[in-house]
């Protein structure tokens, strides 16, 4: 019997803002996103790609600390990232009248959306698992379903939305119940690449919320 293939969406910002929301979750910025969701396969499933969407941030302890990630990620072959733009933006404040620097994520949704349809199309897998909590994903979701597949909505740590809870084949996964799985997938503090001679570590700010 051929297993059910799965392939992972995740809205990468969703995610990490998620994460960010509690500072005890913060130990988890530093993790295996593929090992986390081969958790979640039952035994008649195959978690064929887990397609993790975002956009390179241009603060540059940041920027070093999401490649650093990013990278880490990429050396499973089923980690596939797909970026989008992330561009400053001056809004005026309502009540002092003063500019404020600010920066929006742009193209993400749009991508996931594109992606979550392409593969349904192309019957690249059986079972879509959505991992956000943004509305904008439901006109993918019904085409996808429109085209025949399952799609699973997982929400990540501290988000949710029940516009895109109605949408699912089956209740939503809650991923906050699962925080032993999250421990189980904490990298190791250097990641040995595949490059000769290169190890990857944790970035020090990381590791001080891994202490805390």
């Amino acid at each position: 019997m051929e297993k059910q293939r799965v392939i992972v969406y995740i809205d990468g910002f969703n995610f990490y803002y998620g994460l960010k929301k509690d500072v005890r979750w913060k130990k988890y910025y530093w993790l295996d996103i593929v090992r986390l969701f081969e958790m979640f396969m039952r035994p008649n499933q195959e978690l064929v790609a887990v397609k993790y969407f975002s956009a390179r941030v241009d603060d540059i302890d940041k920027s070093l600390r999401q490649s650093a990630f990013f990278q880490a990620n990429k050396e499973n072959p089923k980690f596939r990232l797909i970026l989008g733009k992330y561009l400053k933006k001056e809004i005026t404040c309502f009540k002092c009248g003063n500019k404020i620097q600010t920066h929006e994520e742009k193209e993400t949704d749009v991508r996931v959306a594109t992606q979550i349809v392409a593969d349904a199309y192309q019957n690249n897998c059986d079972l879509a698992i959505v991992v956000s909590a943004d509305s904008d994903m439901i006109p993918a979701i019904e085409l996808a379903v429109e085209a025949g597949h399952i799609v699973v909505v997982y929400f990540p740590p501290h988000q949710y939305s029940s516009n895109l809870a109605s949408m699912a084949a089956s209740k939503p996964i809650q991923l906050k119940q699962y925080e032993s799985r999250f421990k189980q997938c904490i990298f190791p503090d250097v990641v040995h690449l595949e490059i000769p001679d290169f190890d990857l570590k944790i970035p020090a700010k990381w590791k001080d919320f891994q202490t805390k």
